[in-house]
């Protein structure tokens, strides 16, 4: 099965896990460790990462997997509940959004408002298939394009949306299916500089 992935949606489990030093802990917990065993492969004091370790422990993203005797001391083995973790978008934005972005399609506001909802969706979706044992059948797909002027943006937009329409018409409806959503967005590649993305 493939890795498995956690949606934290709880603001305080969010804090325990956004500090660097807890992110590199959960990251080397995908396998089993301890304090011990931590501190040596980090090189940073066992009591130091055994503080960060009880605070991973009570958010409840990472478990008891195993206790070992030691000459004089009981080793905790603990493991990552997750391979990987995924904030709720939810928890990093206030409640209110502003007036009319989620009408505009061309808002980077509405682009990065959907984008946390597809992620939130389908690591709440993906969790419920690990419990199950499931699949969850998703689709990603990805490329780069250039456009010399913001009509040709213009342009490729229209045929994209119509292209989108007329197959979203051809999978309108099928008995005892499953619905699925589509997102199709665009933005300036990450190396481009960000002037590059404003409408001339």
């Amino acid at each position: 099965m493939d890795a498995s992935v956690a949606l934290v949606t709880d603001a305080r489990k969010a804090r325990a896990a956004l500090t660097p030093l807890r992110r590199q802990l959960l990251e080397r917990l995908r396998v089993p460790g301890s304090a011990s065993s931590l501190a040596a492969a980090m090189e940073m004091p066992r009591q130091k990462l055994g503080y960060h370790l009880r605070v991973l422990e009570e958010a409840g993203l990472v478990k008891l997997v195993e206790e070992r005797q030691r000459r004089g001391f009981t080793e905790r083995v603990l493991q990552a509940c997750a391979d990987s973790f995924v904030v709720d978008p939810g928890l990093m934005r206030g409640a209110e959004r502003r007036a009319g972005a989620a009408q505009d399609r061309f808002a980077s506001e509405h682009l990065v408002h959907t984008a946390g909802n597809a992620m939130r969706d389908v690591a709440r979706m993906r969790e419920a298939a690990d419990r199950e044992g499931k699949r969850l059948l998703t689709l990603t797909v990805e490329t780069e394009l250039t456009f010399a002027t913001p009509t040709d943006f213009d342009t490729f937009t229209e045929a994209l949306s119509a292209a989108v329409a007329a197959l979203a018409q051809t999978y309108a409806s099928a008995p005892r299916g499953r619905r699925y959503r589509l997102v199709a967005m665009a933005h300036p590649a990450a190396n481009t500089r960000t002037e590059k993305g404003l409408s001339a």
